[in-house]
């Protein structure tokens, strides 16, 4: 299981401190906020890996691609053809999560639960690596049934990936699963 510090709005100097007691995997929510400030962590410490964890904007896609090591965020298929164009682009293949909008909630991104095998196919068939599917269940309501749902749907499908829980679920995830959990305020406090 990997564990995905999520640094978003935390400075360099918080990310440090993780750095120093051996934490390597990181997850940002933005594509602009990240290059502010992982270059020069990267710099000093080139064996981290940077996650992006937030929705990505299609034009953000070929910086997304030179900056992140994995995203946990391919929800449409405008997304899979500007992901695989600024691939084809730079010449670097990064590793995808599918986002599956567990809940059907309309405020949150990711595919249907419905339009997930059509995704699939088609990233797979413009060269995407899914190794994996994502979701954040709806807030207040036990997580369980929506990472098992989530499960199913990975296996049914034939990724063994599953990026799911955080700070408040993670237990549940884990015992359910979970291949990468993003925790942020359990590691850095409250923001």
């Amino acid at each position: 299981m990997t564990l995905v510090a999520v640094s978003k709005t935390k400075p360099a100097e918080a990310i440090l401190d993780l750095v120093a007691q051996g934490q390597r995997v990181f997850g940002e929510n933005r594509v602009q906020e990240a290059q502010a400030k992982w270059p020069a962590i990267r710099a000093a410490h080139p064996d981290i890996s940077l996650h992006l964890i937030g929705q990505l904007q299609s034009n953000k896609a070929e910086d997304a691609i030179a900056l992140f090591d994995c995203i946990h965020s391919l929800d449409r298929p405008s997304l899979v053809a500007a992901l695989a164009k600024a691939q084809d682009k730079l010449g670097k293949r990064v590793p995808c999560f599918v986002q599956v909008n567990i809940g059907a909630e309309e405020q949150k991104g990711g595919c249907a639960v419905a339009d997930l095998p059509a995704l699939l196919a088609d990233a797979r068939e413009k060269g995407i690596d899914v190794v994996g599917l994502m979701c954040v269940p709806p807030a207040g309501i036990e997580a369980a049934p929506f990472f098992a749902l989530l499960d199913k749907l990975a296996d049914d499908n034939g990724l063994s990936g599953l990026s799911m829980g955080m700070s408040d679920d993670l237990e549940t995830a884990v015992q359910l699963g979970a291949t990468h959990v993003r925790v942020g305020s359990a590691l850095f406090g409250e923001r």
